[in-house]
């Protein structure tokens, strides 16, 4: 039966650093940590280490952070540890085939969908945004598809109705720690068997960008809530009004007034305690009840009302 003694571990965001700490506690220490490069953050533009970077360095783990993974060098030395596996998590490039096959085992995977829904970069906000109320996480062995390689583990768990992807994200990240675990003891004891994905069931999540948090106010107000809890705090979720940007902090879907069935989508209806109620593009309204100008401090519904001089009848674009 194979034996995992060698391995690597690759990942760069707090996702990934609830596995590394449990392969650590469980005496699985990697003989090599890989992590994206120091990046520059916040206003001033300093240098900030990624989690995983700092996890490793606090462990003394050896830690190496390559600019890209197919530099020959960085190969040449992935190769010369004579691994057995390679344990990925939420590293962010892809790996080229002579990667792929350095280590006797393969590469494994987490990632935190069920495969093959929501493949790519950003499965945790895609599932919130689409309105998913169940998701999980997936080990998978590695290939060179975008997250296609076959299924070991997966398990699945319950998305709250108001749960943010800021919220999720650590509970999907300590259920993940648990299930690579369990994936590497079962490849120990040859109790793993592989599962071909179904391609044609296969959902994509791709790298969110700024124009995402661009809010389509024709929408349904309950999408428009699922959107700003999977991108808060970014991309967040902004709009226009009198041509000048602002966020939108908090907000949920509420029942629509008559006033509602006439109005344009975007039209300020009203403004309640609970909020702006905005017109969507279904019998709902989005009552927002914290909002953001650019440069300035959050305010409440009310308190922007009043800055603003807003009237029924207001339109943000």
């Amino acid at each position: 039966m194979p034996q995992i003694s060698r391995l690597a571990f690759f990942g760069t965001p707090d996702f990934a650093v609830p596995t590394l700490d449990a392969l650590v506690r469980a005496g699985r220490a990697p003989v090599l940590v890989v992590a994206q490069p120091d990046r520059p953050a916040g206003r001033g533009g300093r240098l900030q280490q990624p989690p995983v970077a700092r996890y490793a360095e606090g462990e003394s783990l050896p830690l190496v952070q390559p600019e890209k993974v197919r530099d020959p060098d960085f190969l040449a030395r992935v190769e010369a540890l004579d691994l057995d596996l390679a344990v990925v998590v939420a590293f962010g490039q892809i790996f080229p085939v002579r990667l792929l096959s350095a280590p006797r085992l393969g590469c494994i995977n987490l990632h935190a969908s069920l495969l093959p829904a929501y493949r790519g970069a950003a499965p945790i906000q895609a599932a919130i945004a689409a309105g998913e109320t169940r998701t999980g996480v997936t080990t998978m062995r590695m290939e060179k598809g975008l997250d296609s390689g076959p299924i070991l583990l997966q398990e699945e768990i319950a998305i709250g109705p108001v749960e943010t992807q800021l919220e999720l994200a650590p509970r999907l990240a300590a259920v993940g720690a648990r299930l690579v675990l369990a994936t590497l003891d079962r490849i120990e004891t040859d109790d793993l068997v592989a599962t071909a994905q179904e391609d044609e069931r296969a959902t994509y999540a791709p790298r969110l960008t700024k124009e995402a948090g661009r809010i389509d106010w024709s929408l349904s107000a309950r999408t428009l809530g699922d959107r700003l809890r999977a991108y808060s705090p970014w991309p967040g979720l902004s709009a226009e009004l009198s041509g000048v940007p602002v966020k939108i902090l908090r907000a949920r879907a509420v029942p629509a007034e008559s006033a509602a069935d006439e109005a344009a989508p975007g039209t300020l209806l009203g403004i309640a305690p609970d909020g702006l109620r905005i017109a969507c593009g279904d019998r709902l309204v989005l009552a927002v009840s914290e909002l953001q100008r650019p440069g300035r401090r959050p305010q409440s519904a009310v308190d922007f009302a009043n800055g603003e001089r807003l009237t029924v009848g207001a339109r943000f674009s």
